[in-house]
């Protein structure tokens, strides 16, 4: 081995190894010690929240949201039903209503409360609002509580309705091939059926009632 070879092998041996092995020590470490963080798919406007900055109540109904609100985005955005939400898609105010409350309301909801949470943890979890009676958490909590109550109507709604749809054309198909004169009608009846069963199944052409909903 020669004096520049074994000059390198102690560089890497006394000096490259130990400062790699403290680098990934300390990553590890960083990695172990930091905080949870929670993410909400359906509302990235949240952003990442550290998981002990809420309490269990607001976490379990940001949780709801989040999923349900998923859910009806697609019900309400996806007119075309391709899968997915783009300009060839007509939206109504439903959706719109939908879209404030996932990326502005629900957000600028749980930023107030963290900076109350911030100031004094127990006073927002504790003490009640001037001129209320609710604490700050409450307060968070009745927002959260009112926006997973009108998910929940908007997904009855969407059931129903989609149920109403399947229970038309059931009579409808019924009604018109109980008699076909021949086989070579039933295609042409096939055919022509489509725009009769939606007037049956949904004859104002919109989804829920929207005039107490909208934002």
């Amino acid at each position: 081995m020669t004096q520049v070879t074994a000059m390198l092998v102690m560089f890497v041996l006394y000096g490259v190894l130990p400062v790699a092995g403290l680098y990934l020590g300390y990553r590890g470490i960083k990695k172990v010690t930091a905080p949870k963080m929670l993410e909400y798919k359906a509302m990235p406007q949240l952003g990442y929240i550290p998981e002990k900055s809420l309490p269990e109540e607001v976490k379990t109904a940001l949780s709801q949201i989040n999923e349900k609100g998923e859910k009806l985005r697609v019900i309400y955005g996806d007119s075309n039903n391709d899968g997915q939400i783009d300009d060839k898609d007509t939206v109504d105010e439903t959706y719109i209503m939908i879209q404030n409350l996932m990326d502005r309301h629900v957000p600028q909801a749980i930023a107030d409360y963290r900076r109350l949470h911030d100031l004094d943890g127990a006073l927002a979890d504790n003490t009640k609002i001037k001129h209320s009676d609710v604490t700050g958490k409450e307060a968070l909590l009745e927002i959260l509580m009112t926006i997973n109550t009108q998910f929940d109507d908007l997904l009855n709604a969407s059931y129903h309705q989609d149920g109403q749809k399947l229970l038309a054309t059931n009579r409808y198909l019924q009604q018109r091939f109980e008699n076909p004169t021949s086989k070579a009608d039933i295609p042409h009846l096939l055919n022509s059926s489509a725009t009769e069963i939606t007037a049956i199944g949904n004859p104002t052409g919109e989804r829920a009632d929207t005039e107490d909903i909208k934002l």
